[in-house]
């Protein structure tokens, strides 16, 4: 059995252009769902165009985000969002005033807070922006659907295995 690292102590901090391998992996990690899920290849995942878009270019005008990361240093899980067009949206765009936000956290460290400090932080974050709401979609057997739930995203649309919700703020 693995263990589970222990995030004790993580800490929360905005995103950099230095961080855009590791937000690719979160993507890979957020695009899969659950643990139990296969994964792609990070090559496959960054080559879906609809995909890719969710970090492709990370830093543009709107981009958000924030990365936990251990005493140590290692990047723990990470949340994002940004904004689409209606005519190139993402998988849980709900308006084009409406940023949509990606999330995930390492397997070895769910559990232990580090989703629910990366997404107050990043709904805290688009608040101070005045941003009128936060969107996403996700895996209806994924649990961080309970997060984004206790964190009061509420559900908008079904599409197939997933699900758009919506936090207004």
């Amino acid at each position: 059995m693995e263990q589970k690292r222990d995030p004790a102590g993580f800490k929360v901090r905005t995103i950099t252009a230095a961080d855009a391998h590791f937000l690719g992996v979160m993507l890979r990690e957020a695009a899969a769902g659950p643990s139990e899920r296969p994964r792609a290849s990070l090559e496959e995942v960054l080559a879906d165009p609809q995909t890719a878009r969710y970090v492709e270019d990370w830093g543009r005008a709107g981009d958000t985000g924030r990365i936990a990361e251990s005493p140590e240093g290692t990047a723990l899980g990470a949340a994002w969002y940004r904004q689409y067009s209606a005519a190139q949206p993402g998988y849980g765009f709900v308006s084009e005033t409406v940023p949509e936000v990606s999330m995930a956290v390492d397997e070895q460290a769910r559990g232990a807070g580090v989703g629910t400090a990366l997404l107050t932080a990043l709904v805290d974050e688009a608040r101070r922006q005045g941003h009128p709401a936060l969107s996403l979609s996700v895996l209806h057997d994924n649990p961080a659907v309970r997060l984004y739930e206790r964190l009061g995203f509420r559900l908008v649309e079904v599409v197939g295995e997933s699900q758009t919700m919506r936090l207004d703020l």
